[in-house]
């Protein structure tokens, strides 16, 4: 019986977070460049997407371009921003189809033009889309999504339309770019890396983290659904004691 079948359907995660990690060393063990791994992580997205539409996943949000990312060679960014170009124009249909709606979150200020104009066109087509909400995390930084949340309660409390002693974790949260989607139950990282690399810090303060040696561009739906099953299989106890959840 393969791991799909041993999902139980009534207890999904509402949210999946997934740290796309691997492209780079997957084109050197091929010995090809860099950037031919990027091309076939792509793959792996597309499959990850309609594996997660499949079983009844409702937000998929993949940690596609951090603000670190920026700091890599030239060549190899361009590239990036060329593969995010092409694959968001080419799989605008597709998402339509399958009723997916696109999202994104992040600086995206900072993306070149081009990027900017095809993502909000894209997110626009999709828009009333209700089957799975898939955010792309780009240009993204946790610590730059907290620090901007703080800045606009402070605005707000000098402009005296809150008082700071009211200030509760819901009205920090709703500041974030993720305030219109819960948090994530659960976090993959793919490559064996063990840290989450300032995504979502807010957001994974419960989430449930899985992480698995196989690096993104061979990483499938049979591995999604490993990590699943693996999630369905924990106790989650937001505190309590075991006997406090029966």
């Amino acid at each position: 019986m393969g791991f799909k079948e041993q999902i139980d359907l009534t207890r999904l995660p509402e949210h999946i977070a997934i740290i796309m990690d691997g492209n780079g060393r997957w084109a050197k063990n091929q010995g090809k460049f860099r950037v031919f791994g990027h091309e076939n992580g792509v793959l792996s997205v597309k499959d990850i997407v309609e594996g997660c539409a499949d079983i009844g996943i409702k937000y998929l949000t993949i940690y596609t371009f951090s603000t670190e990312n920026w700091n890599r060679p030239i060549e190899e960014v361009n590239a990036l921003m060329e593969i995010f170009i092409s694959t968001i124009n080419q799989e605008t249909p597709r998402l339509t189809k399958n009723n997916i709606r696109l999202n994104a979150i992040g600086d995206l200020a900072s993306l070149p033009q081009k990027c900017i104009e095809d993502l909000k066109s894209a997110m626009d087509k999709t828009a009333n889309n209700t089957r799975c909400t898939l955010t792309l995390a780009l240009s993204y930084s946790a610590r730059w999504e907290i620090t901007e949340a703080a800045k606009k309660l402070a605005q707000q409390a000098f402009d005296q339309k809150i008082n700071i002693s009211d200030i509760k974790e819901e009205d920090f949260s709703a500041q974030l770019t993720t305030r219109n989607m819960p948090d994530p139950e659960l976090m993959i990282r793919t490559s064996g890396e063990h840290r989450i690399s300032n995504f979502l810090l807010w957001q994974m303060a419960y989430t449930e983290l899985y992480f698995t040696e196989t690096l993104w561009p061979d990483f499938r739906q049979e591995d999604l659904f490993e990590a699943i099953v693996d999630y369905q299989k924990r106790e989650r106890r937001f505190g309590k004691i075991s006997e406090q959840l029966n």
